[in-house]
């Protein structure tokens, strides 16, 4: 256990107020601190917050473009249940009147949990709105403060000084794409699942979606509604196979484009193709963070950060929340804002900074030894034999699982780590995404599980309507 010092109140900033933004501000305040949040957009939930507009470049590559926030499409519905997505003290239930009452609600379900959660906590009172934030820098009078310049959308510049600053902007706006050779003579349409809503555009066309993850099923299988052929490209097998509509097939990664419209896969399939949607994930952005280059984003690890949250040199007056991926997020946000109210307070104390650190460049070779890329550094779960990162040998060490990671930051600030329900649910769940085929949100057999969980929900103050 780390040790314990004086209590004391910062002034400090958090970027975006999206879930781990607004989670962040609260316990920021719970802890004594003030606090000002800035969101770019009008209303809170950052990524959950649809909108039918796109970039006007489909594959988000010019830097000049007008940036969209949102990257959810208009049938999105979560891949993990609502019981077990919510914040420890504010459970995500079925609402009493309107709403998504499924157990995997679409996305407006998610942002109106939000939204309520901002309201019970009066949080919105503490956001400007409408405000992006050009540059966060070490202030000029004083390097233990920081210096933050903002636009509003009314075109008004203004900086303030904080001790610290928590970045919470999420990662869903700058897209990272396949590399296919060729594909600069290909003569078809590509676009990111960024700017992907619906599945009209495709209608009777040939197209091809690169990626088998959550957003590559759920968008093949939209589009495989309307579109005459869907081709997936996918790292996870080695031949073809047919999909869940007659008109869908998967296949292997793709060998190379041609300029005749034909897209060669590695084991040789040819398809003439319309299109391409790109569904390959994003890139770590912070073009706002000024550090002289001690932070860095290296094949999309962001580093050196001690624990994914501090860099040692830059600690505690700046903090990241949110960037480990494929976990219980809004627990993950909650219990990593806990950890950095208490240090900004001087409850809970850091190492020293070369011992943080060594513990980075630690882990770092460790995922090196285990022949993990660095695009997987903020990867919380046990890498080995999962679909994501190929087959690895059963000796193989864990890097680090998300409970021991919770468990560990929950020892630091004293607080309670992650439910044994929870963590149950989750398991059981993660394992449908994979494994329980396409219809995996409205099938399962957990009936004695919900039970429990429900159980320990009414056991909560009561915030919301738990009898369902």
């Amino acid at each position: 256990m780390t040790s314990v010092i004086t209590s004391r109140a910062r002034h400090v900033a958090v970027i975006g107020l999206g879930a781990a933004g607004l989670v962040a501000v609260r316990e920021l305040r719970r802890e004594g601190h003030t606090v000002i949040g800035f969101e770019r957009e009008k209303h809170v939930g950052g990524l959950w917050v649809y909108t039918d507009r796109v970039e006007p470049d489909s594959l988000s590559v010019d830097p000049d473009r007008t940036i969209v926030h949102s990257s959810i499409y208009q049938s999105l519905r979560t891949n993990l249940p609502r019981e077990c997505m919510g914040y420890s003290d504010f459970p995500f239930v079925t609402r009493s009147s309107d709403g998504d009452p499924r157990r995997y609600p679409d996305h407006r379900e998610v942002l109106m949990y939000l939204q309520d959660f901002a309201k019970e906590f009066k949080i919105e009172d503490m956001i400007r709105f409408e405000t992006e934030v050009l540059c966060v820098e070490p202030s000029p009078e004083n390097n233990r403060k920081w210096r933050v310049q903002f636009k509003s959308s009314s075109g008004v510049s203004g900086e303030d000084i904080f001790d610290a600053v928590v970045v919470c902007n999420g990662h869903f706006t700058e897209p990272r794409l396949a590399h296919i050779p060729g594909i600069e003579s290909w003569p078809g349409k590509q676009i990111h699942s960024h700017n992907y809503r619906i599945p009209d555009p495709f209608k009777d066309q040939v197209v091809i979606v690169i990626g088998s993850q959550a957003s590559g099923n759920d968008i093949s299988t939209d589009i495989a509604t309307i579109a005459k052929e869907v081709h997936i490209s996918s790292k996870m097998v080695a031949s073809d196979s047919y999909g869940c509509y007659d008109n869908l097939r998967i296949h292997p990664t793709i060998y190379r484009a041609r300029e005749d419209g034909s897209v060669v896969f590695r084991n040789g399939k040819v398809v003439f193709a319309d299109a391409i949607v790109h569904c390959t994930g994003y890139k770590y952005h912070f073009p706002f963070l000024k550090t002289s280059g001690y932070v860095t984003v290296e094949d999309n690890r962001v580093g050196p950060l001690y624990k994914h949250v501090f860099p040692p040199a830059l600690a505690p007056g700046i903090s990241f929340i949110g960037l480990p991926f494929m976990g219980l997020q809004f627990f993950m946000f909650e219990i990593q804002s806990k950890w950095v109210a208490s240090v900004l307070s001087g409850r809970v104390k850091l190492p020293a900074e070369d011992k943080m650190m060594e513990e980075a460049i630690a882990f770092y070779s460790k995922l090196e030894g285990l022949g993990i890329p660095k695009r997987y550094t903020h990867f919380l779960t046990d890498p080995r034999g999962n679909p994501m990162l190929g087959t690895f040998k059963p000796e193989d060490a864990v890097v680090i699982s998300q409970s021991d990671y919770f468990n560990w930051i929950a020892k630091q600030c004293g607080c309670t780590s992650i439910e044994r329900w929870r963590e149950r649910l989750y398991n059981v769940a993660i394992k449908k995404v994979f494994f329980g085929g396409d219809s995996y949100r409205d099938r399962w057999d957990d009936d004695q599980l919900i039970e429990e969980v429900y159980r320990e929900f009414a056991k909560l103050k009561p915030n919301q309507d738990c009898s369902s």
